[in-house]
Order: structure tokens, then sequence, then C-alpha cells
């Protein structure tokens, strides 16, 4: 085992060889524009950009004419939340009651930053607050619904916690209203099991560096019939992608997306049991070995190989850096050169003690048992450490009700 060890697959993971390898002769050899239609190069240029949406298509359920090609999941997000609401708006740009839209606030920040922006715009947004374990339901969903609401945006599983979202009822819910349904879907597609017609989605994102395929490139699925869907363009320039996404297009990045769809669909199934096995055993040796240990979330509905954990008591990035050849994320994020708490922990009620003392570890195709073996001690070893050093951890030893103390100053 090699130090550091990598435990963050959830912000992005190692590009598999096998998808380089494919992608390296669209480099040096088949260097030729897709768009050019009038010769050898751009011919081969095409059919390996085909291929790649033939690949993405049969991941999850969808035929090869529905993927656009984008950037990444951000820029599909933009796309089909943006290109969704002003394609349906009810009112002209610069009026109100341009149409309402529902999403959720621990959706990630390129989904909220969207429908806040359209907000500005003038469409109404209801923001969903999912509750203590993370989950949206179809019913909320429907409870939200109103006469002139046409989008709905919710992520299929949460990208801190893992939560897994009701995709298929929030889709029937909307497919029985007529409102259009987006789903980010980038934690989700590559590891479990999709299927864009039987899960009745109009909408989704993924990008290629969280499915072991290249760094910016991601795919948007439209649906084209049953019903059709369509999208005001957000880039100008040139029509390409149906007129849904204008610029010439990354043939290597877009095949390698190909490629690391196509070893997803294959092995998908194996790795998701193996990963499972892994973080639970995480997650229970963690919890058996300390008190004061919460696993964030719902206790099921979780993706196989991404957890969240806080650690009662102790400050989370005095525990990175106690965890230093772990590579994961914290729950705080800075910003504006102070730490703040995760908002999606926030949106679970989580105070901020509990928030700040989180860690999410996510594993991945390459992670062994020897890393998670070393994982667990190394954090173990870190969180007795900073306890120890702890007066508020010795009044809870000693049976004082931490929360009900109240704090004088001067």
């Amino acid at each position: 085992m090699n130090l550091p060890i990598y435990m963050d697959n959830a912000s992005t993971t190692r590009t598999d060889p096998r998808v380089i390898e494919a992608m390296l002769p669209y480099f040096t050899e088949i260097y030729g524009n897709s768009a050019s239609r009038n010769h050898a190069f751009g011919w081969a240029a095409e059919k390996g950009v085909e291929l790649a949406r033939e690949q993405a298509a049969s991941l999850i359920g969808a035929g090869p004419k529905e993927i656009v090609w984008t950037s990444g999941a951000t820029e599909s997000n933009n796309l089909a939340i943006k290109g969704a609401a002003q394609m349906y708006a009810k009112a002209p740009m610069g009026e109100t009651g341009r149409g309402h839209i529902v999403t959720c606030i621990i959706e990630h920040k390129a989904v909220l930053d969207p429908c806040k922006r359209l907000e500005r715009e003038g469409f109404d947004v209801t923001w969903l607050d999912p509750g203590a374990d993370g989950i949206v339901t179809a019913e909320m969903v429907a409870g939200a619904l109103r006469e002139d609401t046409i989008l709905v945006s919710i992520m299929w599983a949460n990208n801190e916690i893992g939560t897994i979202n009701d995709i298929p009822g929030i889709g029937a819910v909307c497919r029985e209203r007529g409102v259009v349904f987006h789903t980010d879907a980038t934690q989700w597609v590559g590891k479990m099991p999709t299927d864009v017609e039987k899960d009745n989605v109009d909408l989704l994102s993924w990008s290629g560096h969280k499915i072991y395929g290249p760094g910016g490139v991601g795919a948007l699925y439209v649906r084209r019939r049953r019903p059709r869907v369509r999208l005001q363009a957000q880039i100008d320039g040139g029509g390409h992608e149906r007129g849904m996404r204008s610029g010439t297009l990354n043939v290597p990045g877009i095949v390698g997306f190909g490629a690391a769809c196509a070893i997803c669909s294959e092995e998908m199934e194996t790795e998701r049991e193996r990963l499972l096995a892994l973080r639970l055993k995480l997650e229970n040796e963690l919890k058996s070995r300390m008190d004061v240990v919460e696993v964030n979330g719902h206790a099921d509905r979780r993706l196989p190989h991404l957890t969240n954990i806080s650690f009662g008591f102790v400050e989370g990035e005095s525990l990175m850096m106690g965890i230093k050849d772990i590579a994961c994320s914290s729950g705080s994020a800075c910003t504006s050169a102070s730490l703040e708490p995760s908002y999606v922990l926030k949106g679970l009620g989580l105070g901020d003690e509990l928030a700040h003392s989180s860690l999410r570890l996510s594993l991945g195709r390459w992670s062994t048992e020897e890393e998670v073996d070393f994982a667990i001690d190394a954090i173990h070893k870190a969180v007795e450490h900073l306890r120890a050093l702890s007066p508020l951890y010795d009044l809870h030893n000693e049976g004082v009700d931490i929360t009900k103390i109240e704090w004088q100053t001067h």
C-alpha cells in the first residue's frame, strides 16, 4: 500500500488506464474535427464520437440521439435547468410570473445557483427541505407542484451524504402532471442501474470524471419522445449537438467518456457489491471503536461507496490535519476566509458542532481492504488524540449534557 491513500472519489476519480488507451489515438492519429464532413479525418473523428454516444446512451437506457455532449455536469445542469425554464416560460423575460420550479435545499451548487439566477429573472422557486434523513420523496414533490409548475430538478444521489432520492416516483408524479423532470445524476450513473424510461426521467446530467473517465467532458440526456423535451440553447455559435450546445467537440474526451461508460456497464454490479462491503466495514468499525459517531443521512438509502460521518467533540479541520495520509473531504468549506459548516449537513438539521466535525469518505475502483483498515486506524487515533484535549468531551464522559450548559460571556 502506498501513502497517501485516496478516499475522495466523490470529488473525482482516477482515469481508468483502459479509458486512456481508448483516447490516445484521438490525440495523435485521429485528430480531425468531428464537424468536418468533407474529409476522412473528420469522418474518423465523428465515428469515435458517435460510438461514444451509443456507449453513453446504453448505460442509462436512452437512445444515442438523446445524448448531448457538454463540458461536464455543471454545464449539463445549467443547460437543462435554464434551457427548460426559458423554453417553457409562461411570460416574457423581464416579467414576473414566468413559471414555477421545484428543487431542494441540499442540491449541488450547480443546481442551486442556476435556480437562484432564474428566481432573479422572474421565475418562482420552491426549495424543498428533505429533513433529517436527507431523502426527497415523491409525496414532497407532489405537494409542492402548482398549476404553473414547469420544471422539477431533484438530484438522484447526494454528493455529500450519498442519500438516494425517489427518482422513479418523482418522475411519475411529474409525468402525470405534465411537468419536465431533470435529475443531476452525477454521483449515481455508473455506480447504480439506470433506465431513463422506467425511471420516468426527462433530463439527466452526468460527468466523465466521476466514472473513471477524463475531466472536462459530460453529457445531458434530453428525452426525444413521449414527451419530447425542448431546450433553449445557452451557448450559441454554430448549432452543434442538434442546436442545443454549440462548440467544437472535445473528441478525445468524448471517446474516453464513452469508454468509461462501457466499462461501468460491464463491471458496475460486482464493483457495487465490493464497495458496499468496504463502506460497511469502515462505518461499523469506527462506530464500534468510539462513541458519539454518527453516520449522516438515511441509514439504508445511500450509495454503496460513499459515507459521511460526524465525530462529536472534534473540530473537522483539526481532524483533517491529523489524517494527512488520507485524501478525503471535511464537513466544512472555506468561504470568505472563514470556515462555514456544510450547507448540506445544516440542511439535515445538524448543529454547527457535528456539521464541523464530519468527514466524507468515498471509495472507488482501486480502493482496497488494506486501505480501509489503514483509514479506520488513522481516524480512530486522530479522534482519540483530539478528544483527549477537549474539556467538553471530559464533561460528556461525566454525564453532563453539553447542549444544556448556559455559557457566560464577559
